[in-house]
């Protein structure tokens, strides 16, 4: 049963959300404030996170920023503010996802299982025929990406990315040399059909690059007017 930890200083937003994801199978875990959602984020381990950002004690955004120190747990981050620059400033931070308020239980129900399929691994493929050899991994010259543990490397640098990282960066390694539209990128990355801003996608993509830039890396290339593709990963 995955474990979901709210946090929301809202008490009735946080009744309506416990009882959607309880009636879906999920277990919840609640805590009324930024700080005691921090303690519990690092003490239980949920499998996910939905996280307000504006709460007493710690806002949404340094709770956010104090986990990426040491964890990918996903985030999708609950506003009642729909402003472009609050959704890309809490992307930048390590978001997975971001829900306005007012918003539909289905809605976040849907998005909570879109993000923790993200974060499985692929189904198992069929056996392989004696001249073939599964592998569950994807490589490019100096890019490994682990997809049972979804895990990233470059060499033998692992790179840590949130689940929406992965998926995008797996979109495009999984075709070397074809460039993707942001659509195309939606597509393969995000495991509902829903509108995702361009300035979403540049958000994840410039955090994979800054990640993978840490250890030397450039596994992400532009393609002015087109979108982007996997570099030559060298």
């Amino acid at each position: 049963m995955p474990k979901i930890l709210l946090i929301d200083d809202d008490p009735h937003i946080r009744d309506i959300v416990r009882f959607a994801l309880a009636r879906e199978g999920f277990a919840v875990v609640e805590a009324g404030d930024g700080a005691q959602g921090l303690a519990l984020a690092q003490a239980d381990a949920p499998d996910l996170i939905l996280l307000d950002i504006t709460m007493p004690e710690l806002d949404g955004t340094e709770v956010c920023r104090q986990l990426r120190r040491h964890s990918r747990i996903p985030i999708i981050f609950l506003s009642s503010r729909d402003d472009e620059i609050d959704r890309i400033l809490g992307l930048e931070l390590g978001g997975d996802d971001y829900v306005t308020k007012p918003f539909s239980p289905r809605e976040l129900v849907a998005r909570v299982k879109a993000v923790l399929r993200r974060m499985a691994p692929p189904d198992q493929p069929a056996p392989p025929s004696p001249d073939q050899q599964a592998s569950p991994e994807l490589r490019h010259n100096r890019l490994r990406l682990d997809l049972d543990g979804v895990r990233a490397f470059w060499d033998t640098a692992e790179v840590v990315l949130t689940a929406t990282e992965f998926g995008l960066l797996r979109t495009l390694a999984e075709r070397p040399g074809k460039v993707f539209s942001r659509d195309a990128l939606m597509d393969g990355a995000y495991a509902t059909e829903r509108y995702v801003a361009d300035r979403t996608v540049d958000s994840h993509i410039r955090r994979v690059r800054s990640k993978f830039q840490a250890v030397g890396g450039t596994p992400v290339e532009t393609v002015h007017g087109l979108g982007y593709k996997l570099s030559d990963c060298r």
